[in-house]
């Protein structure tokens, strides 16, 4: 049987991707911080799914995954759908310092640590959710979008270290717009929204054919080839921002 381990699967992308996979015949491994949501989904699949606790910002969050890995027996497929991110036009730097706390810090113990345990079996697949946000620095959301960009790069590099090595590791950067979680549950009106589960299943199909960059919709895939045409002296002054409803 296939293994995958999901880390920030209590919610959103991960929840529905935990589904997604059972129902296609995977056991999984479902890490995240809210206990209680993992006990729920456990509920759920007592046979088909394992749980870990794991606050990827802690110092032993990678000796954490390290121990699930074993206990589940070892993996095929890891997937990252842990992150946070928030306009913060004001620049709190609370809110700067969380989201790399997060996105760059906790991100990176959970991709080394998962990189280094598929050394050793010289095979298997990294998945992460970073964002299209990566593309471009976008003034109302700096620690985000930054932290996104340094996600498609630490993937990049990654996937060359694997090369140079002789490894073989897939590795598939997704890169969804806004979609319908409790990370957009803020009040404000965000345009193109997806769902969840339709997203779950898109990154599905991009995972079983080992894509590099699955940029998760067709209206997306125009809006990030658009940006990449507007030239650095007219980016900073587009007023990209999401209002509140």
């Amino acid at each position: 049987m296939r293994k995958a381990l999901i880390v920030g699967g209590t919610s959103g992308i991960g929840l529905a991707l935990v589904h997604i996979l059972v129902r296609e015949g995977w056991f999984v491994g479902v890490a995240g911080r809210r206990t209680e949501k993992l006990e729920e989904i456990l509920s759920i699949y007592p046979e088909k799914v394992s749980i870990q606790s794991i606050d990827v910002t802690e110092d032993n969050a990678d000796d954490l995954l390290n121990s699930f890995i074993s206990r589940l027996g070892g993996i095929d497929l890891f997937i990252l759908s842990s992150g946070i991110g928030y306009q913060n036009a004001e620049l709190h730097s609370k809110v700067e310092l969380d989201t790399t706390m997060t996105n760059v810090v906790g991100f990176t113990r959970m991709v080394t640590a998962a990189f280094n345990y598929f050394k050793t079996k010289d095979k298997g697949h990294i998945a992460v959710i970073s964002s299209i946000a990566g593309t471009k620095g976008i003034g109302v959301a700096p620690a985000y979008s930054a932290t996104k960009r340094y996600q498609n790069t630490y993937i990049e590099a990654l996937e060359q270290l694997s090369c140079i090595e002789n490894r073989n590791i897939v590795f598939t950067d997704i890169r969804p717009g806004f979609v319908k979680t409790d990370l957009l549950n803020d009040g404000k009106n965000y345009p193109l929204l997806m769902d969840a589960d339709n997203v779950a299943s898109k990154i599905y199909k991009a995972l079983n054919k080992n894509k590099r960059i699955a940029i998760i919709d067709w209206r997306y895939e125009i809006l990030v080839f658009l940006w990449s045409l507007i030239p650095a002296v007219l980016w900073r002054r587009l007023p990209i921002n999401v209002k509140s409803k």
